[in-house]
């Protein structure tokens, strides 16, 4: 997995070329709770970036999830659908939600890296 990117609402992206695999930061899985059900977009549908990616629902409360970058979807992650659990458990690994192919690189740039995302996290706790 390459690098990671993060976006205030607390999804990741992680970039290979001109694809982005996405899905929810270690922190807001832990602010989530336990993850009971996931509704994520389908193959092929256009996602503009800050737009809705899915719904995401734990046993504390129902949350939006959003895009933080413009593509279309190539895969989504349906071993999710079963097994919820798995963004608690490997929110950066098997927890992964969506792929897609990025239709404006540019935007990466307007996406934090780890340290920044951190320092960010750090702030809203406070």
């Amino acid at each position: 997995m390459g690098s990671l990117k993060f976006n205030k609402s607390h999804e990741w992206i992680s970039l290979d070329g001109d694809l982005a695999t996405i899905g929810i930061s270690d922190y807001a899985q832990s602010q989530l709770g336990d993850i009971v059900f996931i509704e994520l977009p389908k193959v092929g549908d256009e996602l503009i970036k800050a737009s809705q990616l899915g719904t995401i629902e734990s046993t504390k409360a129902a949350s939006e999830l959003y895009v933080p970058i413009s593509g279309r979807v190539l895969e989504i992650n349906n071993d999710l659908v079963n097994s919820p659990q798995w963004i608690n458990e490997d929110p950066l690994g098997k927890g992964w939600m969506v792929k897609l192919k990025i239709s404006d690189t540019s935007q990466i740039d307007s996406l934090m890296d780890e340290s920044v995302y951190q320092e960010f996290v750090a702030s809203q706790s406070n």
